[in-house]
């Protein structure tokens, strides 16, 4: 695993409150019971936070897994 998922697994495992969560390029919203449209504000937040980065709203509405995330990321790093 590379560091931007290894970094993304800590961030998801904070928004979520579930220390067992692990996530893949794959990964949806349909994947994780408590992710609903506010935990995934917070979780775009929490991105951006901590990888001191800033999306758009076009970029954040063509997010439909993980990987697409991951890769958005890798983009602004």
């Amino acid at each position: 695993m590379d560091e931007i998922y290894e970094k993304l697994t800590d961030i998801f495992r904070e928004v979520f409150d579930d220390p067992e969560i692990t996530i893949n390029p794959e990964t949806t919203a349909d994947d994780i019971e408590e992710w609903d449209s506010m935990s995934h504000i917070n979780l775009i937040l929490m991105v951006e936070l901590k990888f001191d980065i800033e999306f758009k709203q076009s970029e954040v509405m063509r997010f439909e897994n993980v990987g697409d995330l991951a890769e958005a990321v890798r983009g602004k790093v």
